[in-house]
């Protein structure tokens, strides 16, 4: 860098690129059974509807102007009947936030509700686009183990009695990313009343909670307590490049939203958000939609776990996939997945070494594999080219 060149701001320090999307570059390569990814199944996704809704939005030339910062009204509106289900209650028009996907809220949140330093909560292991937020934030980040039924809520309760205040508890509530397990109904309440018994903020990730297999996920955290911000998308339900989000939060913690989003972009796409608002309000069509894509997820999860636990034996503990988008698994055996990922990708096959998502924990033995983009055979072709990894490795 040239002695004259003006330097960047000190919040970049410390701060790195997701290893997640940097594997991804190197899996491209179409001889690579990618199951690395954490994307949905672009076969799935609602062409035809979506262009429909497209022709309908552009018939109104307005569809092209500015809309508000908080969202195209009528996408509010159907937002709001629909959380008003999921949590059990009314939710107020002035409680609902559109963003330019679920992260762009968890990124303005992270400027609305820290200061440098302030204490956040994440799961361990944690989800990657978090970590970067609340890095960027200048927090201070402690780790809470998860279960099998989520967030060790006693191991939070702990941290509490022990005098430690944070400012915000962050969990993906529903078929955890990267882990796969889903917070308990028993948790839930108890994380809420933690949250109004110390005065912290709890916000609920929510992208993979529609994406359910055998039963619907539980009632959601936010339904227990005003301290609960709710985050959720169609990225993984409608698609990605629509970048729409939502936010379910007390009025003054949207008002500070909607401040700093004026500044970031001052609003997003009034087109995008009426087509997300005509495919969400549609309610026989999403739901006949859902019920082929959970079928298809469900039945490529079964195959990804079965293909595992056969091929491997007591060799691993893998999650059972009861929805969401992914499977973790831990080797028993001392397999250390960061050493085997050049090997597996010699062998034609990616996954993310669960060090990606470490907090305190190395997570040298686990992997995060995600089984929404490939079917069945290819699935369990993948894994015994994980196989023959693992054996070539000795």
């Amino acid at each position: 860098m040239s002695p004259h060149t003006p330097p960047l701001s000190r919040r970049l320090d410390g701060l790195q690129s997701s290893a997640i999307r940097d594997l991804l570059k190197l899996t491209a390569r179409p001889d690579i059974v990618s199951l690395a990814g954490g994307l949905p199944d672009e076969q799935l996704m609602p062409r035809e509807a979506i262009a429909r809704a497209a022709e309908s939005a552009l018939a109104d030339p307005s569809r092209l102007q500015y809309t508000e910062s908080a969202g195209w009204g009528p996408l509010r509106e159907v937002l709001a009947s629909r959380e008003s289900v999921r949590l059990g209650r009314p939710v107020p028009l002035e409680e609902i936030f559109v963003t330019h996907g679920s992260q762009q809220a968890l990124s303005l949140l992270g400027e609305v509700l820290l200061d440098p330093g302030a204490l956040v909560v994440v799961e361990d292991p944690a989800y990657v686009g978090a970590l970067q937020v609340f890095r960027a934030a200048g927090a201070r980040i402690v780790a809470i183990p998860l279960d099998a039924d989520g967030m060790r809520v006693d191991a939070l309760t702990e941290l509490l009695e022990r005098g430690e205040r944070p400012a915000l508890v962050h969990t993906v509530s529903n078929f955890h990313n990267p882990r796969g397990v889903t917070l308990s109904p028993q948790r839930r309440r108890e994380l809420a009343a933690l949250a109004e018994r110390y005065g912290f903020w709890v916000v609920e990730d929510d992208p993979y909670g529609e994406l359910w297999f055998d039963r619907p996920a539980p009632q959601a955290v936010a339904s227990y307590s005003p301290n609960v911000i709710r985050l959720s998308s169609a990225s993984k339900i409608l698609a990605p490049t629509l970048r729409v989000g939502w936010m379910i939060a007390p009025n003054e913690v949207c008002r500070g939203v909607e401040l700093l989003k004026q500044g970031a972009d001052l609003c997003g796409s009034a087109l995008t958000q009426q087509i997300a608002a005509d495919l969400l309000a549609d309610e026989p069509w999403l739901g006949a939609h859902l019920d082929k894509v959970r079928g298809i997820y469900g039945e490529r999860a079964t195959a990804l776990v079965s293909a595992v636990r056969a091929r491997f034996g007591d060799r691993v503990v893998s999650t059972d996939a009861a929805g969401g988008m992914f499977v973790w698994l831990d080797f028993t055996d001392g397999t250390d997945t960061v050493e085997l990922l050049p090997r597996a990708i010699d062998h034609g096959v990616a996954y993310v070494p669960g060090s990606a998502f470490a907090v305190s924990q190395p997570y040298r033995g686990s992997m995060r594999m995600c089984f929404t983009t490939s079917d069945a055979a290819v699935l369990t072709d993948a894994v015994d080219r994980l196989g023959r990894a693992v054996d070539a490795a000795g």
